[in-house]
């Protein structure tokens, strides 16, 4: 691989399997994990290897944030959950997988909006998304963020809502309190 920009011609985005995807999400995004399922699970690949370099992961998001993104069509709505590329990819590979990942969502027809969160704590911004022409609809929060022992980020909302508590009962701790950058994409066809 070479630096500077990714060739469209070398590089490929496709489905893979959730372990290979969790695995890499792990590795290389700062949640270092995420739920336990997924709608899409799509992984960026040089052509010339078989070697995962990225991860676009999409989940449904809770009904709140669906009905505050398609109040009609909420059902279908999905949200872009983790993404995640490899230090060696060129520069712009995360677009690159970004917009091949919601091609592929887009063609099978299932879903007709999209939703992502930019996190603060991070110093993200959603400048990816901006570029990609997703609607900034503004910052939400601040959320709580929480981790394991291990520094992995653990979710509030997961199979229920915990409290503040339960989270402390179970080992995790509150590393603070941040905002997010809220983006949505109406994808065309027969929801919009």
């Amino acid at each position: 691989m070479t630096p500077g920009l990714l060739s469209k011609h070398d590089w490929e985005v496709r489905e893979i399997p959730f372990a290979d995807g969790r695995q890499f999400i792990e590795q290389h995004h700062y949640a270092k994990g995420g739920s336990n399922t997924r709608v899409y699970m799509h992984g960026l690949f040089s052509k010339y290897s078989t070697t995962l370099m990225g991860v676009a992961w999409w989940l449904p998001p809770t009904r709140v944030a669906c009905e505050s993104v398609n109040r009609a069509e909420w059902q279908r709505v999905l949200s872009l959950t983790r993404l995640a590329v490899h230090p060696a990819v060129p520069k712009n590979g995360c677009s690159f997988l970004l917009a091949r990942s919601i091609k592929i969502i887009k063609a099978e027809g299932r879903f007709c909006s999209l939703v992502t969160y930019a996190d603060e704590s991070q110093g993200h911004t959603g400048t990816i998304y901006k570029a990609s022409n997703w609607d900034y609809i503004g910052r939400t929060g601040p959320y709580p963020r929480w981790e394991d022992a291990e520094g992995k980020q653990v979710a509030q909302k997961a199979t229920k809502n915990r409290v503040k508590e339960e989270m402390l009962r179970l080992g995790h701790r509150k590393v603070g309190s941040f905002f997010k950058h809220k983006y949505v994409l109406h994808l065309e066809g027969p929801c919009i």
